[in-house]
């Protein structure tokens, strides 16, 4: 095991591979070594994932690929079975099938969060570089808030966090989760419900 997994690394470190073709076979290697007792799935496609990273085919946010691969999970489990004959091809073609699948729903969640943003700046008139305006970009990115959590990450007060909370409440961006008046958090139900989406598109399965 000791050497299977020393073998994997020097793989890994190659640089004169094509990016998506090294990461599927280092993820298959990984699942066919299967060191751990538990876990093996999980952590090939972090190493996967990690890789894409590592190599700059993702930058900002990691595409799911991994979710692409798990919604025909007979095909992942064939493709694998075809690498372990000596058909490295099998999991490339499937690495590959899921990152498109990934790419497109990426790009369909940033065109919901577009429209979000359109219409939450129809709701609220403020000056573009307001608090209030910072707040709705920052709910794009973190659509769950407190006081505290917003005024750290604008860098005002929590006055001027909560006045900008409150804003956003009335104009029916915001919606209180938690009870009482203590300790409160907020949500962006709009980019919760798109998130979700995004979530089930990548689930789904493929055909």
């Amino acid at each position: 095991m000791p050497a299977l997994m020393a073998d994997l690394v020097e793989f890994a470190r190659r640089t004169d591979i094509p990016v998506l073709a090294h990461a599927a076979i280092a993820h298959a290697q990984f699942e066919t070594i299967h060191p751990f007792p538990d876990g093996n799935g999980r952590t090939g496609r972090a190493l996967l994932h990690s890789m894409l990273r590592h190599h700059r085919l993702t930058r900002n946010v990691t595409v799911p690929v991994s979710a692409g691969l798990l919604a025909d999970t007979d095909a992942y489990f064939r493709a694998l079975t075809e690498y372990r004959r000596g058909r490295p091809d099998a999991i490339v073609i499937a690495v590959a099938e899921a990152s498109f699948a990934a790419v497109r729903n990426g790009r369909t969640l940033v065109e919901e969060l577009r429209a979000i943003a359109e219409g939450w700046d129809t709701k609220v008139t403020a000056r573009s570089h307001s608090s209030v305006h910072r707040a709705m970009r920052f709910l794009l990115q973190q659509p769950v808030v407190n006081t505290r959590t917003l005024a750290a990450s604008l860098d005002v007060s929590a006055v001027a966090a909560q006045a900008a909370i409150d804003r956003l409440v009335d104009v029916g961006v915001l919606t209180q989760i938690s009870a009482g008046n203590r300790n409160r958090i907020w949500q962006a139900t709009d980019v919760l419900d798109a998130l979700d989406a995004f979530g089930a598109r990548a689930r789904r399965r493929h055909g």
